[in-house]
């Protein structure tokens, strides 16, 4: 594809043949407002936000949508296209609830700030109909406030084109319209799978995830409890960015400092439990190709796609690796083993998880995650929620040292730290499985094929003369078509990594949430996955099976992998559920 010539205000440019004039304009140093698109995701032109000016046109036209041709003279920011903003931005206030000082994204809202750069103020300029609507919070995970919605259907193209769940979508008609599931029920009676993706993809307060941080404070505070904070792979790149640093940033010292400032007696990695997870996962992968077991195998790190799979795939359960995620093994072990250990009751200890995914929240309260006859995780909260704890207890983060988890549980390997990024869990799992198999050491332990942020990843193996065939998709869209093609004959695979979240957990729906002129220009998925692979390369061990942690543990309590115990501690079951709206 060619190049055209085109001028922005009054500046020749030559862009790329099929080029929107959004981005257009960004390739000559001029950002286009925008609230309704999302880049590969949601492009309907419907906010009018992006209105420009086209020489010849008879109207304005939307810039996210519209595109470039040879000679066109566009001006983005003449006096019809600033009134046209301006009064867009008005008439949505006027059946906007305005309650800015206590909504959680205050300081991060797109409609905010596009209010604040257009001159906008909170005087109410137009007066008229204006629905109101009850919050839905039926779900586990989140809530959602139709008196903050604009209407712009992000989360619906999040829902829908993004994960092909769709269980919401515009109701009604006129100024009656809202965003709902179908018959309007509430979110807890639909086959919701609790990614969150809709939650990132909304510009406003709209949505959020339900705020477990009290409980958290509470547990802290209560002097017979032994509270335990555990933190997800992918938290340490992303974290800084809700402090204003750059994206991808590694604070994974500052982020312990902070957890001990916060209170909590122990600041573990939960790195250590995907080692563990590993150990288990290899083992039966291996079990199961040599007697003869279900293929292919596929993981069950993701509480999303786990979710999904039970609704809408449930002929493929039997697939699933039986190992419960991380964050579950994590609490089971500590409940168990570290309870043994340090002469504390199951009962005592709070873990609390750090995660990176609002799905988190349902898989917490999950049944067969009861190792120690407790729950195995207390509560879990994401990214967000440990921003703003840290942000409320005065900590200036930017300002910490650098400090190390506490030893034993946090002990991990460079394969645990890749489980954040899509292909991370493949990756770790061949570098075990493969060394077992063979009986040698593995002379390079980058497994490239599995790594990048496509949706879908295919790679061929040969090991001690089999071939293995694995693959790995990321985000649920790309699931329906990786199963699709297996139930129909088209593909045919040893080994399966999902994770419910396009780019996996660095891309998790609990994330720090960016503005659409970061997301529409800057890949979130790979600048953060290259962090997490730059971390994983500088450490001194990088096989899951050669972490002396988890050596003892089996040697002490688990005995060895897939034994009797560890099935006990470490694994789960699933269940078809019945899909509902």
């Amino acid at each position: 594809m060619g190049n055209v010539n085109i001028k922005i205000n009054g500046m020749s440019l030559t862009v790329p043949q099929g080029s929107t004039i959004l981005e257009a304009a960004r390739l000559a140093g001029i950002e286009i407002p925008t609230l309704c698109y999302l880049k590969d995701i949601n492009a309907i032109g419907a906010c009018r936000i992006c209105v420009v000016e086209v020489k010849g046109a008879r109207s304005l036209v939307a810039a996210c949508v519209h595109p470039v041709s040879e000679g066109m003279e566009i001006t983005t920011n003449s006096p019809q296209v600033l009134k046209s903003r301006k009064l867009t931005l008005e008439l949505i206030l006027s059946t906007h609830d305005r309650k800015c000082l206590s909504c959680v994204k205050s300081g991060d809202c797109e409609l905010q700030s596009l209010c604040k750069s257009m001159g906008v103020d909170d005087e109410l300029k137009y007066e008229g109909e204006c629905p109101t609507y009850d919050i839905d919070d039926s779900a586990v995970h989140m809530y959602r406030d139709n008196n903050k919605c604009i209407l712009c259907r992000r989360c619906v193209a999040a829902c829908s084109n993004l994960q092909t769940v769709s269980v919401i979508d515009t109701v009604n008609r006129g100024f009656n319209t809202q965003i709902a599931s179908a018959f309007e029920v509430g979110l807890s009676e639909t086959s919701c799978v609790s990614c969150g993706q809709c939650i990132v993809a909304c510009p406003t307060g709209a949505l959020a995830e339900k705020d477990d941080t009290q409980k958290v404070l509470d547990a802290i505070a209560d002097p017979d409890k032994h509270v335990i904070v555990q933190t997800a792979p992918s938290i340490r790149v992303t974290l800084g960015e809700a402090f204003g640093m750059p994206v991808g940033t590694n604070v994974k010292g500052k982020m312990v400092a902070a957890l001990r400032r916060l209170g909590f007696d122990e600041v573990f990695d939960t790195d250590f439990a995907a080692d563990l997870t590993i150990m288990e996962e290899a083992n039966e992968f291996l079990t199961r190709v040599k007697n003869g077991g279900k293929l292919p195998l596929i993981t069950s790190c993701s509480p999303g796609w786990v979710k999904f799979c039970e609704y809408y795939y449930p002929d493929f359960i039997e697939n699933l690796s039986s190992c419960k995620s991380p964050q579950q093994m994590f609490g089971a072990i500590a409940k168990t083993y570290y309870a043994k250990k340090m002469g504390l009751d199951p009962k005592d200890i709070y873990v609390v998880g750090v995660m990176p995914c609002t799905a988190k929240k349902f898989e917490v309260g999950r049944e067969f995650e009861n190792a120690a006859d407790v729950p195995d995780v207390d509560v879990a909260i994401t990214t967000r929620e440990l921003s703003r704890m840290i942000n409320r207890a005065g900590i200036i983060f930017n300002s910490l040292p650098d400090e190390e988890f506490d030893p034993a549980l946090g002990s991990s390997t460079g394969a645990a730290v890749i489980f954040g990024a899509t292909g991370g869990v493949m990756e770790a799992a061949l570098r075990t499985a493969v060394e077992s198999l063979t009986g040698e050491k593995l002379q390079k332990l980058d497994f490239d094929d599995v790594r990048g942020t496509q949706g879908i990843k295919e790679a061929t193996y040969n090991v001690a003369g089999m071939d293995v065939k694995v693959a790995v998709a990321s985000g649920l869209s790309n699931a329906r078509k990786l199963l699709d093609d297996i139930k129909a004959g088209k593909a045919d695979y040893h080994f399966i990594e999902i994770m419910g979240c396009p780019g996996g957990c660095v891309n998790g729906g609990g994330q720090p949430i960016q503005s659409a002129s970061v997301k529409n220009f800057v890949d979130l998925q790979a600048e953060r996955a290259k962090t997490i692979y730059a971390e994983d390369q500088q450490l001194p061990i990088r096989k899951s099976h050669e972490n002396p942690v988890i050596k003892e543990i089996y040697d002490e309590f688990l005995e060895k992998p897939g034994s009797h115990k560890a099935h006990e501690v470490l694994h789960t079951k699933y269940i078809a559920r019945k899909r509902t709206f």
